[in-house]
């Protein structure tokens, strides 16, 4: 759930200066009561093959190519880190997320030590979900056992699809026998996992769908995302785009699969996330309740809350200029606060994906803004049929679920 990253800075321009403590800490126009839980995010940024839809910061390393310098990374990665440990000091990191790319490229010896570093330098809860994602086409016999011996406690599978037809459209270098074969070792090696899968792909029928959620069934996943397959910029399905299902069939798919997965025991607590009790996702659900997260590795994002405000923090995309830039201890590329009057927007674009919506008073405490600043959108909403609410809380109708971007949109600045 990062952000997408942008682009390293302009040819010319210079990367953000590296602050010291005080600067975060000084007077501003936010208060802030209480800081909000802080997770971290690293970002493991290679791939086999660069997937025709995806706009992620990854970067393409196949099979046949060099050796991923792993330990090199992993040096730049502890680097940022050290270099980020005054902005975050005395807080507790609740779940850490390592994501990519596919760090499943990584030798679970790389990620021990990765992990190794990580708890030598942050207090960590004790029970903390730590999740990473996996590709079944970097699925070896007993490689998931190895991570879950690295410390991982959650598994999170880029299946897209069990069919060997719509995997081959959309670019995954497994196939069926593959996703199968890995989910099957997720289930006995990890007590809770994820299946990622994916809806509306070129040439997806709701029968071919229907045999994907039978698929994903039979391993009574704990948890299941499931994405609309959307065509964004800057991929290479923007230059050369399939046809995909027209707007009506897709929701017909996605209606199927509220009903598949309720069938089954689990609950559609976010807008793309479904899952049986107590296995919701913490690190996504603190995104989505606008907590704190410090971002490490190539592209990564950062969002943190001070006293007085809110800061964004992008490092350097280039993997190879990351690494230069971290061992250099000067890992950003952009460094800047959020604006006042954009902070009720970047709230409603995570909180409102929730099922469940947001209470009043998480508002005012995870934005330091009082209840007027969201009043006009707030009646808006309601007027439109978009919202439920009472004195407390705030919940998104059926029709605000269906029209999301519509309700986040009543929130943007003027």
């Amino acid at each position: 759930m990062i952000p997408i990253q942008p682009q390293d800075s302009a040819s010319g321009a210079q990367a953000a200066v590296q602050r010291d403590i005080q600067h975060y800490m000084r007077p501003g126009t936010l208060q802030l009561g209480s800081l909000p839980p802080l997770s971290l995010y690293v970002h493991l940024p290679w791939c086999i093959r660069k997937c025709p839809y995806c706009d992620f910061n990854s970067h393409e390393h196949g099979r046949d190519g060099p050796e991923l310098p792993e330990d090199r990374y992993i040096d730049a990665l502890v680097a940022d880190l050290e270099s980020a440990l005054p902005l975050i000091w005395g807080r507790t990191v609740h779940s850490i997320f390592i994501g990519g790319g596919t760090p499943s490229l990584f030798a679970p010896q790389s990620i021990d030590r990765l992990l190794a570093a990580i708890r030598a330098r942050l207090r960590m809860e004790a029970d903390g979900e730590i999740t990473m994602e996996a590709n079944p086409g970097t699925f070896e016999t007993d490689r998931f056992r190895a991570f879950r011996a690295a410390g991982v406690t959650r598994l999170s599978i880029g299946v897209q699809s069990f069919d060997d037809r719509l995997l081959q459209t959309v670019g995954r270098v497994h196939d069926g026998a593959q996703a199968r074969a890995a989910v099957r070792e997720a289930a006995d090696s990890f007590e809770t996992f994820n299946i990622d899968l994916m809806y509306a792909l070129p040439g997806q029928t709701e029968l071919d769908l229907a045999r994907d959620l039978d698929v994903a069934m039979s391993f009574a996943p704990p948890h299941l995302s499931v994405y609309h397959l959307t065509i964004e910029p800057n991929t290479y399905f923007a230059k050369f785009p399939p046809a995909i299902p027209e707007d009506d069939l897709a929701y017909d798919m996605l209606d199927r699969i509220t009903a598949r997965t309720a069938a089954a025991g689990m609950q559609r607590y976010e807008i793309s996330a479904y899952a049986r009790e107590g296995h919701q996702c913490w690190h996504n659900r603190n995104y989505w309740q606008f907590g704190d997260y410090l971002g490490i590795g190539a592209g990564a994002h950062s969002k943190l809350s001070f006293a007085h405000r809110i800061v964004r923090q992008v490092r350097f995309r280039d993997p190879a200029r990351y690494m230069d830039q971290a061992l250099a201890g000067a890992p950003l590329a952009q460094d800047g606060e959020v604006r006042r009057a954009d902070l009720p927007f970047e709230y409603m674009l995570n909180a409102l994906r929730l099922r469940e919506g947001f209470a009043l008073q998480d508002f005012m405490e995870r934005t330091g803004l009082p209840l007027s600043s969201i009043a006009k959108g707030l009646d808006a909403a309601q007027a439109k049929g978009l919202i439920t609410r009472d004195l407390g809380r705030v919940v998104p109708t059926e029709r605000g679920f269906d029209f999301l971007s519509d309700l986040q949109e009543l929130f943007l600045a003027e």
